[in-house]
């Protein structure tokens, strides 16, 4: 499960590649500058599913639903859709 201030930092982290100042983020997000800060800085203990989904948008990012414990595929799933297991 991803914890909001692990989302913080990811959007921090997007944010700075992107070139963006907070203010513009917060702009396009339509989100205040002052909200954005304190998600970016582990302060923010929750935000609602609209500005989580309009800051993702702005950064040119998608949020995706997936089972838990799913992530990369082990080497055995990757031989076996290959056919050589």
């Amino acid at each position: 499960m991803l914890a909001i201030a692990t989302l913080g930092e990811q959007i921090a982290q997007r944010r700075r590649e992107l070139g963006l100042s907070q203010s513009a983020l917060a702009r396009k997000a339509r989100i205040g500058r002052s909200t954005l800060d304190a998600l970016e800085n582990g302060r923010m203990g929750e935000l609602g599913y609209t500005k989580i989904n309009n800051l993702l948008s702005a950064l040119g990012l998608e949020l995706r639903v997936q089972e838990i414990g799913s992530g990369r595929p082990t080497l055995e799933e990757l031989m076996g859709e290959e056919g050589h297991v």
